[in-house]
């Protein structure tokens, strides 16, 4: 008999970490978690997922939250009905370097669904300790590319968990790299889809929130608003499959059930279809190359389904261009292009910055970079990350004067 797998889940309380127990919870023959992580800030969910699967250690990024914690643990085991001596509480792991020692904790898989720049330390941890990594923080490709590449110990360690590059990886096993020709990114269109851009300049942080199509975090959904989601998982395309920029196209879906596309030199192109439903990707991300049964609903068959497939406006979301661009470029450039985007999009949220200023202004601080070279550390990294964090606000803060 197979034992399970065990799994180390990064970020369990976040949207990727829930529907990842929901998989392990379904197929407790497969799976079995040994350690979670996140970042403090739910410790009664992060109580109740320990207690509920028996993991063996829990680590949260605020150390100020290990207290918390435990009284946590406490609570629900008294919620559950425990009794005294029922129950143990996993070790407790505190502080900024918890998610990076819980990334090289003895396991089979790691899931990284860290949000955020802070997920790149514990990708490079588990690719180095030789675990299989599969990754949902894209922005360990984007900000951190050629520090992933050089930590990966065998070809195929990482399994992207993004619905595009996991609909990706999937299509590429129909054929060798020699004959992959381009490959195909989907997109929604997010809410403004088929506006021009002089019908942006109006728009509101509600309506930006108001996606057609998925349910994500704020950031990632004007992200999908503005294009620069899609821009970021070029970048990581990129970076995961070895393709050049000028061989990676966008195209705007808008039901969502076409999640990416490969086409093959001889004029055939290969499609993965499902319902939106990001447990497929997670399921598959833990399980491969192995499929797990019913992990999520199939397409229905029985019923006529119409698709459309347009091509992508430059004019009105030209962040695809912008991180092509600063991709090709390197030194430090994507790491510059996602930090400035954080800062835009949180002025935006608070008012201080139009909708169309988002990518504007993420075009005037790449224009400003200054000659980074390639990075070679994760404080490289950071070092850029700041530089550019901080002259986008000063941009922002220019911008308010002036209006």
């Amino acid at each position: 008999m197979t034992l399970p797998r065990e799994l180390v889940l990064l970020g369990s309380t976040g949207s990727i970490g829930t529907q990842a127990i929901d998989i392990v919870r379904r197929n407790p023959d497969r799976f079995r978690v040994v350690a979670l992580g996140a970042g403090g800030g739910n410790v009664e969910l992060l109580a109740a997922q320990a207690l509920e699967l028996g993991v063996d250690v829990v680590g949260v990024a605020k150390a100020s939250a290990a207290q918390d914690l435990q009284l946590a643990f406490y609570a629900e085991a008294t919620r559950r009905g425990y009794a005294t001596g029922d129950f143990r509480i996993p070790k407790i792991i505190a502080g900024p370097d918890a998610m990076t020692e819980l990334a090289a904790w003895p396991c089979e898989i790691v899931l990284n669904g860290v949000v955020g720049s802070l997920g790149l330390a514990p990708t490079l941890a588990a690719l180095r300790a030789g675990r299989t990594l599969a990754l949902a923080n894209k922005e360990s490709l984007v900000a951190g590319g050629s520090l992933v590449r050089a930590a990966q110990t065998r070809p195929g360690q990482i399994v992207p968990v993004d619905s595009e590059h996991s609909a990706l990886a999937q299509c590429l096993r129909g054929g060798s790299r020699a004959e992959v020709r381009r490959l195909v990114v989907t997109a929604s269109g997010g809410p403004f889809r088929g506006r021009r851009r002089d019908e942006l300049t109006a728009v509101t942080p509600a309506q930006a929130l108001a996606h057609p199509t998925w349910n994500m975090g704020p950031v990632v959904t004007i992200n999908s608003a503005t294009m620069v989601n899609k821009a970021l998982e070029v970048i990581e395309a990129h970076e995961l499959f070895d393709v050049p920029y000028a061989d990676i196209e966008v195209m705007v879906h808008p039901q969502s059930v076409i999640h990416s596309m490969v086409e093959f030199v001889d004029g055939s192109t290969i499609a993965q279809a499902s319902p939106p439903d990001m447990r497929l990707p997670i399921a598959l991300g833990l399980g491969w190359p192995d499929r797990v049964p019913d992990a999520a609903a199939a397409v229905d068959w029985t019923t006529a389904h119409t698709w459309e497939f347009l091509p992508l406006d430059d004019d009105a979301f030209p962040a695809v261009r912008l991180a092509k661009a600063a991709g090709e470029t390197g030194r430090c450039r994507p790491a510059i292009y996602n930090a400035a985007n954080e800062e835009c999009v949180a002025a935006f949220v608070a008012g201080r910055l139009p909708f169309l200023g988002i990518v504007d202004t993420l075009e005037r601080v790449l224009d400003a970079a200054p000659d980074f070279t390639e990075p070679g550390t994760v404080e490289d990294v950071l070092a850029a990350e700041s530089w550019a964090r901080t002259h986008a606000q000063e941009i922002i803060a220019r911008l308010g004067k002036e209006a």
